[in-house]
């Protein structure tokens, strides 16, 4: 599966986070709903109790009505409207009991039921027979004794028709704060979710679409020539990534056109050099054999002059040389070059011609490459015959062989003044040279056959000060040696 982004993954969790405030929100709004429902559902069985308690004591009050008009009649004809509210007050007590929430409501419901037996055993038993009889001081009588149980009933409905009633109240006030609540926080959230979205906005503007903008405004500037673009997005995510990317490819462009250039220089002087060699060799050569026959022959302050002329002859035929090193393709068949022996060829040859007077030279590890003999012992010949000039005498040069990242390694330093700013430039250019001496052609010959060979050199700074020249070359199939 692939692997999410940086930005990906925080855009994910940016709208995540406002999703996720969004359904907190609708969450607490449907639990505020839930609760009202729940709080209205608690309010209509308060009030269902209510109605079923007053239904009680109107009950008890028609069952007392029947009872005071068979007092009043003095006969049985109103037992069976009694013995119907009777009846009704039975049915009501259970329904009420069922309502009943605190002990304190269920200790008055069974007073009420309690009184309510003994209304009707005194009606039955006492109030009933002393009418039927005529003996109007026992139904007095009974009569208060029902009367204080009826006011003892209606005090307790009364009672529990108050806690009921208490018990809603309750309830609404409960849902009034749920309702509250609710909105504060349905509010809080709705605010909250607008901050997070302008700072969502914000966040990505400033980390979207301001790198996008300036990746595009640096391919823009690319895309006119501008190989010096430079895009300043150092965020560490893909965006920054793309623009390192983008910088690394605006160097390897710049570095590639100037090999490009450097090559067409070096190719243009080649062909010149090619096609002027020979015409120039030949007065070259004349010059010089008739400097040394007129130098044998003429005294010593012509013979001074006449090896001036033919030392500045040889010069120009250096000259010669190396533009046509220049344009001189490699020899086919490129086969292993052990470097360090190479370089121990180098020193000798150097020390023979006695370039290497008063100047300390070490040599360490060693290198093998593919390549072509001849060609890399002249650009080994090179890079160390100036690091000696360079040192000077008491000097030092260190020249260290090895390999890294399947390349052989030839890096020479030495302890001389070091590379100035001005020259860092140009020192691969022909015919520039920091030197009182030379033709400049040094280096530009011996970056060519590294070229040539897959390879580059490279100038820095030593570590003792002076200047460094490291060759690479291809290493050998299956490792280096």
């Amino acid at each position: 599966m692939p692997r999410w982004s940086g930005t990906a993954r925080r855009l994910l969790l940016a709208f995540g986070a406002l999703l996720a405030v969004f359904a907190l929100a609708a969450l607490l709004t449907l639990r505020g709903f839930q609760r009202v429902h729940d709080g209205l559902d608690t309010a209509r069985e308060g009030a269902e109790s209510v109605r079923l308690a007053l239904e009680l004591a109107s009950a008890v009050r028609d069952q007392y009505a029947h009872q005071a008009h068979t007092i009043i009649i003095g006969d049985e004809s109103h037992l069976g409207f009694y013995e119907a509210a009777q009846k009704r007050v039975l049915d009501l007590l259970p329904q009420v009991r069922s309502r009943a929430a605190t002990p304190e409501e269920l200790a008055w419901v069974d007073e009420i039921a309690g009184a309510t037996g003994e209304l009707d055993r005194v009606f039955r038993e006492r109030i009933v027979p002393a009418v039927l009889r005529g003996e109007r001081a026992d139904v007095k009588l009974e009569h208060d004794r029902a009367q204080l149980l009826v006011t003892r009933i209606q005090d307790r409905t009364e009672q529990l028709v108050d806690g009921f009633e208490a018990a809603i109240a309750r309830v609404q006030a409960r849902v009034e704060a749920s309702e509250r609540g609710t909105v504060r926080g349905v509010l809080a959230l709705q605010l909250a979710s607008a901050l997070l979205a302008l700072g969502l906005g914000l966040w990505v503007l400033r980390s979207v679409a301001r790198p996008i903008a300036r990746l595009r405004a640096g391919a823009a500037r690319l895309a006119g020539g501008d190989l010096d673009a430079h895009i300043a997005v150092d965020s560490p995510d893909e965006f920054g990534a793309l623009a390192q990317q983008f910088n690394a490819m605006t160097r390897s462009l710049r570095e590639h056109q100037e090999k490009l250039l450097q090559s067409e220089k070096l190719a243009g002087i080649g062909r010149l050099a090619a096609g002027v060699a020979h015409e120039i060799n030949n007065p070259l050569g004349v010059i010089l054999g008739y400097a040394k026959l007129l130098r044998k022959r003429a005294d010593d302050g012509t013979a001074g002059d006449l090896r001036i002329i033919e030392e500045e002859t040889l010069r120009c035929r250096e000259i010669v040389e190396g533009l046509l090193d220049l344009s001189r393709p490699l020899p086919a068949h490129p086969q292993p070059v052990d470097l360090r022996e190479l370089t121990d060829e180098v020193l000798a040859r150097l020390r023979e011609a006695k370039l290497l007077d008063g100047v300390t030279v070490t040599v360490e590890g060693s290198a093998v490459a593919r390549g072509h003999a001849q060609k890399l012992r002249q650009v080994l010949f090179n890079l160390v015959r100036n690091g000696a000039e360079a040192a000077g005498t008491g000097g030092r040069v260190d020249v260290r062989l090895g390999s890294a990242s399947g390349a052989a390694e030839v890096a020479v330093a030495d302890s001389g003044r070091g590379i100035s700013q001005e020259a860092a430039g140009r020192l691969f250019e022909p015919f520039f040279t920091t030197k009182d001496h030379g033709t400049g052609l040094g280096l530009a010959v011996s970056l060519a056959i590294a070229r040539a060979h897959g390879g580059s050199i490279e100038a820095g700074a030593a570590p003792a000060g002076g200047a460094c020249f490291t060759l690479r070359l291809p290493g050998l199939p299956g490792g280096i040696t």
